[in-house]
C-alpha cells in the first residue's frame, strides 16, 4: 500500500527526499507452532514504515532505523538484553533485497523476530509503478534518481508478547512471621501499564467512602490516569490478597480510601515496584501520580 501512494505522496514533499509512509493493519500467516501453543492465533497486527532516500544514503538509512528500532524496544524493557538485532544471512533476504536485518526477543522457546528491515533497492518501486522511471524521480540535492527503498514491518502482538514475558518477575519476599514467599508482579513500563491506579476503600461508612472514590475517578480519568476501580467489587478481601492481584494485573499504584481519608483527608498511595505504602493527602494525590508517570515517559 505504501509504494502505491508514493506518487501522491511526492506531492506533499515536493518531491524532496528523503520521506517516509507509515501504517498499521490487521495481517495473516501460517500458524506459529510456539504462538498457537499459547493461544494466539494466524491473525496478527502489522505496522510498518516505507523509507524513501537516495542511493548514497541508503544502507547509512537501514542502520539508522535498526538503532532506532532496536533503541525504542529496549527503552521499555525490564530486562533490555533480551532484544536484540542481527544481520540476515543472504538466503534469509527476500527477492530484491541486498541487505536485511532483524530485531528480536529472546522467549523462553528461543529467539523471534519482533521486526525485519530490508533495502529493497529501487526495483519493488519500479514494478508498482509499471517502471515509469521518469514520473518516480526525486530530488537529493539537485541529483533526480528514483529512491531506494528501506522497508520495516513489525508483528506488534508478538512485540506485545514480548513485553509481557519480559515484565513478569517472581521476586522473594519475606513476611512478618520471616517465612519467604515468592510474589509475582507484572512490571509493565508505566507508559504501558494499561492501568495506571487501582482505586479501593477499606471497611467504614460505605456510602461515604464510595462517594470520595467516585470523586477521585473523575479526578483521574480527567488528567488521563487510567483507574481500576476495585471498590465496586463486593467481594472482601485482604489487602494482601489485593496487593497480590494488582500486581500480578500491573497496576502501577493502589490508593487506599479509608475512614481517615473522611475524617482528615488523608489516604494511603502503594507503589507496585517496591511495595513502599505513603500516606498523603487526597488533594495530592493526581499530582503525585501524574508526576511519577511523566518522568517515566521522558526517560
Amino acid at each position: 500500500g505504501a509504494l502505491e501512494q508514493y506518487l501522491p505522496s511526492l506531492e506533499l514533499v515536493n518531491k524532496k527526499l528523503p520521506f517516509g509512509i507509515a501504517e498499521t493493519g490487521t495481517c495473516y500467516q501460517l500458524s506459529d507452532q510456539n504462538l498457537a501453543g499459547i493461544g494466539c492465533s494466524s491473525e496478527f497486527t502489522e505496522a510498518s514504515l516505507v523509507w524513501f532516500c537516495s542511493p548514497r544514503t541508503s544502507s547509512q538509512w537501514l542502520d539508522h532505523w535498526t538503532r532506532q528500532r532496536l533503541k525504542w524496544w529496549r527503552k521499555f524493557a525490564l530486562s533490555p538484553s533480551d532484544f536484540s538485532s542481527s544481520e540476515l544471512v543472504e538466503a534469509e533476504l527476500q527477492d530484491g533485497a541486498s541487505r536485511g536485518v532483524k530485531v528480536t526477543y529472546r522467549f523462553p522457546w528461543g529467539p523471534e523476530p519482533l521486526e525485519t528491515l530490508w533495502n529493497l533497492g529501487d526495483s519493488e518501486l519500479l514494478k508498482t509503478h509499471g517502471n515509469a522511471k521518469a514520473k518516480l524521480q526525486c530530488k537529493d540535492g539537485r541529483k533526480l534518481f528514483v529512491p531506494q527503498v528501506i522497508a520495516l514491518s513489525g508483528n506488534m502482538d508478538r512485540g506485545l508478547l514480548a513485553y509481557l514475558f519480559n515484565s513478569l518477575q517472581m521476586e522473594k519476599k519475606v513476611s512478618i512471621k520471616q517465612r519467604i514467599h515468592q510474589r509475582k508482579v507484572l512490571k509493565l513500563h508505566p507508559t504501558l501499564a494499561p492501568i495506571k491506579v487501582a482505586l479501593d476503600m477499606g471497611r467504614g461508612a460505605t456510602v461515604e467512602l464510595r462517594q470520595v472514590c467516585e470523586g477521585l475517578v473523575t479526578e483521574f480519568l480527567e488528567a488521563d490516569i487510567s483507574v481500576w476501580p476495585g471498590y465496586l467489587e463486593t467481594m472482601p478481601q485482604s489487602l494482601e490478597q489485593l496487593h497480590t492481584k494488582y500486581d500480578e494485573m500491573g497496576v502501577l499504584f493502589t490508593v487506599m480510601i479509608s475512614e481517615n481519608t473522611l475524617e482528615n483527608g488523608l489516604l494511603v498511595v502503594r507503589n507496585r515496584d517496591t511495595t513502599i505504602r505513603e500516606t498523603m493527602h487526597i488533594s495530592e494525590v493526581k499530582k503525585y501520580l501524574q508526576k511519577y508517570i511523566n518522568a517515566a515517559s521522558n526517560i
